[in-house]
């Protein structure tokens, strides 16, 4: 019975739509609105309702006990909106680096910059990684296509190498001063040939 009283509106409707109507055209289309408000806030209510089942159900199994923010701030939550958090937010928790715009990642490389030079073992390389990252932050300066501005300065190359020759000389072992020269006997030096 459902079936066909089902089968029968949606026959009307049709009939309706290519504008052949009868007389009580009008009651008929009331009928099948309100048939359609009607399933349409029943689907609506047995979303909710579900979703509150799902919820309390959860509840008691204990799915919500120890969660991490319990009782806690929520970390930026008074913050302005930020249309890129979610891409920070998974850079900082999943450690990923080499990612994300070039002011971001230069200004992170110019933090890590004298550890990095202080691993070198000789000058040249200081100053080959010192002129690489200059030439890179200058690139960021002239890109064009957005994303934050590159505030990160340039590396006075010199004044650098001169700074990473103090950090390895104060962290350098102190070297042991030589011995005077003993002195020696007449007959060793003349067994050593005068030396």
């Amino acid at each position: 019975m459902g079936d066909h009283n089902n089968r029968r509106k949606l026959e009307r409707a049709a009939e309706l739509r290519a504008g052949r109507g009868s007389v009580g055209d009008a009651r008929e289309r009331a009928e099948l609105d309100a048939d359609d408000a009607l399933r349409e806030k029943r689907r609506k209510v047995n979303e909710a309702a579900r979703a509150d089942y799902l919820v309390r159900e959860a509840m008691s199994q204990g799915k919500f006990d120890n969660l991490k923010y319990a009782g806690k701030p929520i970390p930026g939550l008074g913050k302005g909106y930020d249309p890129d958090w979610w891409v920070k937010g998974l850079i900082q928790r999943e450690q990923i680096s080499g990612l994300g715009p070039p002011a971001i990642l230069l200004r992170t490389e110019d933090a890590e910059l004298e550890a990095k030079l202080d691993q070198f073992l000789m000058e040249k390389q200081v100053r080959e990684t010192l002129e690489d990252f200059n030439k890179r932050v200058i690139e960021a300066r002239r890109q064009l296509q957005g994303g934050p501005p590159v505030i990160t300065k340039l590396r006075d190359v010199e004044l650098e190498v001169e700074r990473w020759r103090e950090r390895r000389a104060a962290s350098a072992p102190p070297q042991p001063e030589p011995e005077p020269p003993s002195k020696r006997s007449w007959w060793q030096r003349l067994w050593n040939g005068g030396d």
